[in-house]
């Protein structure tokens, strides 16, 4: 048995996470223009008032459902007290032992999320989320 550690390629290393194109249209396209339309008309400014600047993305049922053992692409950072990442792995032993569900900590709370998120939008202002959150 050798010591020496068995590291990945530098095409491993540096491959594309992406999905690329398999095939190239077979039909000329029209060149693309260097300036979108949207930028090169100049728009009166608006007067709406708010934070957002873009439209927001309304999840529909198809897109709801939690995605699973994949690899995901994004990534946040959440931090938890002792108690509730005790309270975290509690519940995924709770349904590996009781309910023989093998579920990781990431997937129970992607799935908690997706739960959370199609109650607030079900309920709005009488979401468990909004109630919990404005502290009653």
């Amino acid at each position: 048995m050798t010591r020496r550690a068995n590291l990945p390629g530098a095409d491993e290393l540096f491959r594309t996470t992406t999905s690329a194109l398999t095939s190239v249209p077979d039909t000329p396209q029209a060149p693309t223009p260097l300036v979108p339309p949207a930028i090169a008309t100049p728009k009166a400014p608006s007067v709406k008032k708010g934070v957002r600047s873009i439209t927001r993305r309304r999840v529909t049922t198809f897109d709801r459902s939690p995605s699973g053992r994949e690899r995901h692409e994004e990534k946040i950072t959440v931090y938890l007290s002792p108690d509730e990442l005790f309270d975290l792995d509690q519940a995924r032993l709770l349904l590996r032992g009781d309910l023989g569900l093998a579920a990781d900590r990431g997937r129970i709370v992607r799935e908690s999320i997706g739960v959370i998120i199609a109650d607030l939008e079900a309920k709005g202002d009488q979401s468990i989320l909004a109630r919990r959150l404005r502290g009653l």
